[in-house]
């Protein structure tokens, strides 16, 4: 068991706040925003820039600027690491982009004289993210609370799979529009268990760019927007530039009123047990009739207004 934890992870955050051990952790990172108690914790690294000031194309383009100069995404606090001298780091595998990656661990480790353990994270599914629990409640010496966590929220998953059968839409989900990326990871399995046929992407791949004649060519019945690090009300924000394209508009899910924008930053983005309220989300668009009880939280999705051009 660890004592002194930093997360440069917001799911592992929230992770460790849902097992009641947040008194071991002495860091965090700038996104670390869940719970809300976790944004009073030490901050020991941030991200280079202000995604909330900007646009998606701006991001779009900030990151490829980063990325074409090889220059990091985030900055280490040195002096604050230094004085919390954890014995534990926890991060992620999966994107350089979205929190700190393994390099950050690396330098963190090779600048502390005591050289921490690490903990990297990496879930392509949802059933990874499941393993993640458990693994962060070995860490914390609460493996019989992690494995409840894990039979309770498998629990809820099957109930949710086994009452959307019958009905089963063409659903594409979308990481990014401005350009446009398709989900990948485990979202294209939230959408197989809420009872939707996810389009293009398979489950466990990575995210990546598509053209919209792709999208076009699936002709979903359902789209769902879900901007990576995005909560509602940006998501509605940057919505409104597709309904200048002619191409979007044309869009059978489009014409049909069935495009959906949500919370993708609670319950998307991140690998986090809050993974099972973005399923339930899902369901209860996909297939209203057999989720009529399920209760998902208020600003957790949206109907788009219709298309202006109707």
């Amino acid at each position: 068991m660890f004592n002194r934890i930093i997360s440069f992870l917001p799911s592992a955050t929230e992770i460790i706040y849902l097992l009641g051990s947040q008194d071991l952790l002495f860091g965090v990172t700038d996104q670390c925003n869940y719970p809300a108690e976790a944004k009073n914790k030490p901050q020991v690294i941030r991200s280079v820039f202000d995604s909330e000031s900007m646009t998606s194309l701006q991001i779009e383009e900030k990151i490829q600027e980063l990325s074409r100069l090889q220059n990091d995404f985030f900055i280490i606090n040195y002096d604050l690491l230094k004085k919390i001298q954890p014995d534990l780091i926890i991060s992620q595998g999966l994107c350089d982009v979205c929190s700190p990656h393994k390099k950050q661990t690396y330098d963190s480790i090779q600048f502390l004289d005591n050289k921490p353990h690490s903990l990297v994270l990496d879930p392509h599914t949802v059933d990874d993210i499941m393993q993640n629990i458990l693994d962060i409640a070995k860490t914390v010496g609460k493996e019989k609370d992690g494995s409840q966590i894990k039979v309770s929220l498998t629990k809820k998953i099957e109930k949710i799979s086994a009452t959307n059968k019958s009905n089963r839409p063409k659903v594409i989900c979308l990481e990014w529009f401005d350009p446009f990326y398709i989900c990948g990871h485990w979202v294209p399995q939230m959408v197989g268990l809420a009872g939707g046929i996810n389009g293009i992407s398979k489950i466990g791949e990575r995210s990546r760019k598509i053209d919209l004649s792709q999208i076009a060519q699936f002709d979903p019945d359902i789209l769902f927007l879900s901007p990576c690090g995005f909560d509602l009300h940006k998501v509605l924000q940057e919505s409104g530039s597709l309904q200048k394209n002619n191409q979007w508009n044309s869009l059978r899910a489009v014409q049909n009123d069935m495009v959906f924008a949500v919370d993708a930053l609670s319950y998307f983005s991140r690998p986090s047990p809050r993974i099972i309220i973005g399923i339930e989300i899902l369901a209860k668009i996909i297939n209203p009739d057999s989720s009529v009880d399920l209760e998902v939280p208020p600003n957790s999705y949206s109907k788009l207004k219709k298309n202006p051009s109707k």
